[in-house]
């Protein structure tokens, strides 16, 4: 799994001119490009377009829509002045990504109405990626991107869709392009930024699968600690996630967070949800600090900004967490978020039902 920066920019929208330079002397107003409805030369025209809106969206900090411009190629450009402005937007796309601070968001509209620069670099890319597959398509062109810019895209923005043996096929098919095997065929698709929830002091920071895997392997995960490197529960939380993702159960909004204070942009811990809601909308979380953020109520806060989000849905309709005998400041971290000791009986049955392990105390959310 590859992270996404502006590097991968450059090379996609390089492998796209390179691919349509060999037909830069056709009319690509005559040929449809594949199976979209516009011609090639308003979908190479579109790429650049988006190109353009994200790196302003991302260096503007556009916060509740795009940035009002738009792009106008001058008449009698030709296609090759075309990609020319297609190259150009690719460049500051890259570049504007490149010189991102770690918390620089700019807006978009799905589905949680914000990106990150990463968000915007594997947005550019998959434009890139899937449009110049299209219109190589309607020119009769060969085109295959690089593998790890597929799956830098897959892992970055469609954390939802299972992994399969190669990452070029698996977003052709994800986007309703082509046939996977064993899997049916795509109507309708979006990708998927990640979610981000902010609070007093910290940002709840959501996981993508590159990042979770990088922290499962022994990395950082794209982010700078309090202390030099995260606890071991969010290595642990972080592969829970990469299995769900590589099964085909992650649903980001109930995965992984990191917890990022506001005034540095270090990373002192972790949050998260045990998985999705069962039949009965119950979810669990779980959460940890790095040793030299405790005893400051950044748990406490996580929690409460959690719990706030995930009580608002309306697919949830109880949230529990479970403590260790041991751990009594965990215990006064739940009841400071509003959390209550459920009854003996209620733990049994849970023990029971959903696995609970023996000797764990049950806290049951109630705001």
């Amino acid at each position: 799994m590859r992270a996404m920066s502006g590097d991968q920019v450059t090379e996609a929208v390089r492998g796209c001119v390179t691919t349509l330079r060999a037909a830069v002397d056709r009319d690509w107003t005559a040929v449809r490009a594949g199976g979209v409805e516009w011609d090639c030369h308003v979908t190479a025209l579109h790429v650049a377009e988006c190109l353009l809106a994200y790196a302003g969206n991302l260096a503007g900090h556009a916060k509740d829509a795009y940035v009002p411009f738009e792009m106008r190629l001058e008449d009698g450009a030709g296609n090759d002045g075309l990609l020319h402005v297609l190259e150009t937007a690719g460049a500051l796309l890259a570049a504007a990504v490149n010189t991102a601070a770690p918390g620089d968001r700019g807006f978009h509209p799905y589905p949680f109405r914000s990106a990150d620069g990463e968000g915007f670099a594997a947005m550019g890319v998959a434009e890139v990626l899937l449009h110049t597959h299209d219109m190589a398509q309607g020119l009769g062109l060969e085109y295959a991107p690089a593998e790890s810019l597929a799956d830098a895209v897959l892992t970055s923005i469609f954390p939802h869709v299972q992994p399969g043996p190669e990452a070029w096929p698996t977003l052709l098919w994800a986007t309703g392009r082509g046939e996977l095997a064993g899997r049916p065929a795509v109507d309708g698709w979006r990708w998927t930024n990640n979610l981000v929830l902010p609070s007093e002091r910290l940002t709840l920071t959501g996981l993508r699968p590159a990042a979770a895997r990088d922290l499962r392997l022994g990395g950082a995960g794209g982010f700078t600690w309090l202390g030099g490197a995260p606890y071991e529960g969010t290595r642990e939380a972080a592969g829970f996630l990469v299995k769900a993702y590589e099964a085909g159960l992650h649903r980001p909004e109930f995965g992984v967070f990191t917890l990022v204070r506001t005034a540095d942009g270090l990373a002192v811990g972790g949050i998260g949800f045990h998985g999705t809601p069962d039949p009965e909308g119950r979810v669990e979380i779980g959460y940890d600090l790095i040793p030299e953020a405790r005893g400051q109520g950044y748990a406490t806060e996580a929690v409460r900004t959690l719990t706030a989000w995930a009580s608002a849905r309306d697919d949830v309709h109880q949230i529990v967490a479970t403590v260790e005998p041991e751990n009594p400041a965990s215990e006064r971290v739940l009841a400071r978020a509003g959390f209550h000791r459920a009854p003996a009986e209620q733990e049994e049955t849970t023990r029971r039902e959903h696995g609970m392990e023996s000797g764990l105390r049950l806290f049951v959310f109630r705001g």
